[in-house]
C-alpha cells in the first residue's frame, strides 16, 4: 500500500481481525508497521503473537506516526474514543471507520478538525475474505483516500464507492444480505431432506449451488435473468419450480426485506 506506510487499528474484534489478516496477506504493510489497540489486553497479546504487529497500551499511543487509522470500535463507544484521540490526531492522517450507523459528519464534528474521514460498511463474509464493502467519503477525504481505503477492503473481498446517503440502502442489501442467503440455503437444504436426501448432502449441495450461481454473476457479463433462462428449459423442471416461487412472491418478498432493513437502518441512525 504505497500511500499508507504505517497503520493504526483501534478496536480489533472479529471484523478488525479479518481486515488485519487480509492486509497482511497482501504484504502491503509489514506487520511491525501496524499498531493495534484494543480494550482487551489478552486480545493484543494474541494479535502480536499471531502476526507480529506492534501493540499500544492506549488509543492515543497507537496513533503515533500512523498514516491511516482504522476505527473498529462499537458504535456506542465511538464518541468516547473520538474524544480521547482528538488531540492526538492531525490533519495528515486518514481515519477509516467501520462502525455501523456512524456518519462521517458525526466523526468530523466530534474531532473538531479537518480530518479526512472515510466510512466503510463491510459485511460478515469479510471474515473469510469474501466480503462486500461500501465506502463513502467525508467532507475532507480525497480521491487518494478512497483509493487507499479500497485497497484495504479489497483485501477481504470487493469494495464499491457510494455517496453516504446510500449507506442505509447498502445496509439493507449487502449488510443484512448474508442472513437472507443463509435462510435460502437453509430452506433449500430442508427441501432436499424433504425429498429424501441426507442432511449433510443437502446442505453441501445447497451451499455450493448458491456459491456457483453467485460466481457466475460476478465473473460473467450476463444479467442474472439471462443466466436463469439458461437453466430453464421449456416445460422442464426448473420452470415448474420458478412458477411456485413467483406464486409465493419470492422476488417481491426479497425486495421488501431489503427495503425494511434499509428503513430500519435509517431510523437507527437518527
Amino acid at each position: 500500500m504505497s500511500q499508507a506506510k504505517k497503520m493504526a487499528m483501534i478496536g480489533v474484534g472479529k471484523m478488525g481481525g479479518a481486515l488485519l489478516e487480509g492486509i497482511l496477506s497482501r504484504k502491503w504493510i509489514a506487520p511491525e508497521a501496524i499498531t493495534v489497540c484494543d480494550k482487551m489486553a489478552g486480545r493484543l497479546e494474541e494479535l502480536k503473537a499471531a502476526y507480529g504487529t506492534g501493540i499500544a497500551a492506549d488509543n492515543r499511543a497507537a496513533l503515533s506516526g500512523a498514516d491511516i487509522v482504522i476505527l473498529g470500535v462499537k458504535p456506542q463507544n465511538m464518541r468516547e474514543v473520538l474524544e480521547e484521540i482528538r488531540d492526538a490526531l492531525d490533519e495528515k492522517q486518514l481515519v477509516v471507520s467501520i462502525a455501523a450507523g456512524i456518519s462521517t459528519i458525526f466523526i468530523e464534528e466530534v474531532l473538531e478538525k479537518k480530518i479526512r474521514v472515510v466510512r466503510a460498511m463491510p459485511n460478515m463474509p469479510a471474515l473469510i475474505g469474501c466480503g462486500a464493502t461500501a465506502l463513502a467519503r467525508g467532507k475532507y477525504a480525497t480521491d487518494g483516500d478512497i483509493n487507499v481505503s479500497r485497497q484495504v477492503f479489497d483485501a477481504v473481498g470487493i469494495s464499491v464507492v457510494v455517496t453516504e446517503d446510500l449507506m442505509d440502502a447498502v445496509t439493507g442489501l449487502s449488510g443484512s444480505g448474508p442472513a437472507y442467503g443463509f435462510m435460502m440455503i437453509e430452506a433449500l437444504s430442508d427441501a432436499g431432506v424433504l425429498m429424501g436426501l441426507p442432511r449433510e448432502t443437502a446442505r453441501m449441495l445447497a451451499s455450493q449451488t448458491m456459491l456457483g450461481a453467485a460466481m457466475l454473476c460476478l465473473q460473467g457479463q450476463q444479467h442474472p435473468a439471462a443466466l436463469k433462462d439458461m437453466v430453464t428449459s421449456p416445460g422442464g423442471t426448473t420452470i415448474a419450480g420458478i412458477q411456485v416461487l413467483e406464486e409465493g412472491k419470492f422476488r417481491a418478498t426479497l425486495m421488501a426485506a431489503v427495503e425494511a432493513a434499509a428503513l430500519r437502518s435509517r431510523a437507527l441512525g437518527k
